[in-house]
């Protein structure tokens, strides 16, 4: 027996917005060998999948306008399963070497900084594009957490939800140095102004990285501020209290912001630790970049 994370994800463009800027992936790493030729069975170019080694949970809230901000959040989201493709010893060499690891997480948002900031010089009109990118890996039992802008990640456990990225916003920083209250915070238009995302004109990028260990029926939620910004931390908990699928949960939630006027593009991303047996398979699936 092993534990495996049981996720889904959605996106919805909310009732708002005319398009969809928001990204997510959902991906379980393992090493894989891609046979070409054999005298065994399934020799067909299928690809053989070993031990699971980890999860990738991610959510991407681009910025910039209607081509701009989908450009940086997709752009974003591609580089990091580029980096994560080509890269992937990294992921089992710093297994016992948390340091390393988290100085390769913010390498992969640095990476990520260089993309969307190149081609935001490359597309006339697009000098303010920019992306937010929130990244859970989970390595059982570590969850390790990547985050730059924001878009959120929270740890449900026993019963209580904890946020555990912090806001890159403007009004945080004022909330953080009691120049503003939480209620003031939440009406400032200060609120919705970024001061460290992906790209959004700046050279540079400060990825906070977290670290945790993580228990069996532990949830975590990432999503786009479209959620957070209209559906309470209360309101989100209830939901998750629920005995139901990750995919139910997920799509009351996105309800729920439908509900609260949908202004924004919403996206939400759960993943729940459960106790799975796994065993090497074989597909005939391949990804392509």
């Amino acid at each position: 027996m092993t534990i495996s994370m049981e996720s889904f994800g959605l996106t919805d463009v909310g009732r708002v917005r005319k398009s969809n800027e928001d990204q997510f992936l959902i991906a379980d790493l393992a090493k894989s060998m891609k046979l070409q030729h054999t005298s065994l069975p399934h020799s067909d170019h299928v690809r053989l999948f070993g031990h699971f080694h980890g999860s990738l949970l991610l959510v991407a809230d681009g910025m910039g306008g209607h081509e701009s901000g989908e450009k940086a959040s997709g752009l974003a989201i591609r580089t990091v399963i580029e980096y994560v493709l080509n890269m992937m010893p990294w992921f089992y060499r710093f297994q016992e070497n948390q340091s390393g690891l988290e100085a390769e997480l913010k390498t992969v948002l640095e990476e990520c900084q260089r993309k969307v900031s190149a081609a935001s010089e490359e597309s006339a009109g697009r000098k303010r594009m920019g992306t937010t990118l929130t990244m859970a890996y989970i390595l059982w039992p570590q969850l390790y957490v990547v985050h730059a802008g924001d878009s959120r990640c929270y740890l449900i456990r026993d019963g209580q939800i904890h946020q555990v990225t912090h806001d890159h916003t403007v009004a945080q920083q004022l909330l953080d140095r009691g120049l503003l209250t939480a209620e003031q915070a939440e009406r400032s238009r200060l609120s919705h102004v970024l001061w460290n995302c992906i790209g959004g004109g700046s050279q540079t990028i400060n990825p906070d990285v977290y670290q945790a260990q993580l228990e069996e029926g532990d949830m975590l939620l990432l999503c786009s501020d479209g959620l957070s910004k209209y559906v309470s931390d209360q309101a989100i908990l209830n939901v998750l209290k629920k005995d139901e699928s990750v995919e139910a949960a997920v799509r009351q939630l996105v309800n729920a912001a439908l509900d609260a006027g949908g202004k924004d593009n919403i996206t939400v991303v759960i993943g729940r630790a459960t106790s799975e047996a796994r065993t090497p398979t074989l597909t005939r699936e391949c990804v392509t970049l």
